[in-house]
């Protein structure tokens, strides 16, 4: 398994980490010994790093991940979760950051987590479910800081969604160490400018400034939900289909576009959509780790086998972006 140095922290994190999300539901509502044996089976594979959530199952993913790894003790595994503040909790964010952590730690078994990510999205303004870059840089980050000096962290992340302005303006301060990051072959803004009237949220090269502070890649949404499999069927343990989460405003969107990639398989360049889609997310040097969400321990298999395969090579890539331009001026 290939290790990538994340961002400034020190850390080298396998190429390929463990998702314990909602939408493919493993690590949530999966059989327990379908769990262990999967998680067991990725250390042995070379994974160190598990990714979870509060949000996933309603500590549910935490619970799970904390049992597994209770009992099967790995050694130099990494641990990231997250803090989701609802409206309610604006006016008192330092408590609701340190009581979300400590009901963390707690489902975790763990004394700490390698990365605390704030899981809210991120606007100029604020409002709704949003926290303003003032609140995210006056009030969250002091409240992450305290915990990491009490030794309940190690790093502090965001979850890179909102408006792009206002992420670029929060990484660009240089107080976070880790940025989970929107980065699929539906939308690759991260990287690359997109093409004019392009269906998608412009990321605006956002790769460009966590470089530029030592800030590490956390791919996220490297499936689009599951779109990126070219397939409607969802198992019966995943979550419904998630929209927005790919580029489109809808899933059924993000899966006909999806399909309009196969000429990549059919081509050779990938054995199915979701292999190349994998290989696509870890052919940047920006990335660290890769979230793959699973429902199965079949799918976590094929995700190994992908990223064994490694980055798609360059004319993979063109013929990618020669495909993508055809969805210029489409609705969102």
């Amino acid at each position: 398994m290939q290790l990538r140095i994340f961002g400034r922290t020190g850390m080298q994190l396998s190429v390929l980490g463990f998702g314990c999300g909602a939408v493919g539901g493993l690590m949530v509502r999966g059989d327990p010994a379908d769990q262990e044996r999967t998680v067991a089976r990725a250390i042995a594979a070379g994974v160190n790093y598990f990714d979870t959530a509060v949000q996933y199952g309603n500590g549910e993913s935490e619970k799970n991940l904390g049992r597994v790894l209770q009992k099967l003790k790995p050694a130099n595994v990494a641990v990231g979760t997250k803090v989701r503040l609802p409206p309610g909790e604006f006016g008192r964010i330092a408590d609701a950051v340190t009581m979300s952590l400590e009901g963390s730690l707690a489902r975790l078994h763990l004394d700490r987590v390698d990365i605390l990510h704030l899981h809210n999205a991120i606007t100029e303004a604020g409002g709704g479910s949003a926290l303003s870059v003032r609140q995210v840089l006056g009030e969250v980050v002091p409240a992450f800081e305290l915990l990491r000096q009490q030794g309940k962290t190690r790093f502090l992340g965001i979850t890179a969604v909102g408006d792009t302005a206002a992420l670029r303006h929060v990484i660009d301060a240089g107080v976070f160490d880790s940025a989970q990051v929107v980065y699929n072959i539906l939308n690759p803004s991260a990287a690359e400018e997109l093409p004019t009237n392009y269906p998608a949220q412009d990321y605006g090269r956002l790769f460009d400034h966590t470089k530029a502070a030592g800030v590490g890649v956390v791919g996220i949404r490297v499936l689009a939900g599951g779109a990126l499999s070219g397939s409607a069927e969802r198992h019966p343990i995943a979550s419904p289909a998630p929209e927005p989460i790919g580029s489109a405003m809808s899933y059924d969107s993000d899966l006909d576009r999806a399909r309009r990639l196969i000429p990549l398989v059919e081509e050779g360049f990938a054995t199915s959509l979701t292999e190349a889609a994998t290989r696509f997310a870890l052919s940047h040097p920006a990335m660290g780790t890769i979230l793959v969400g699973m429902a199965t321990p079949q799918q976590f298999e094929d995700a190994l086998a992908a990223v064994q395969k490694g980055a798609l090579p360059r004319a993979a890539l063109d013929r990618l972006s020669a495909l993508r331009r055809a969805f210029s001026g489409e609705p969102r």
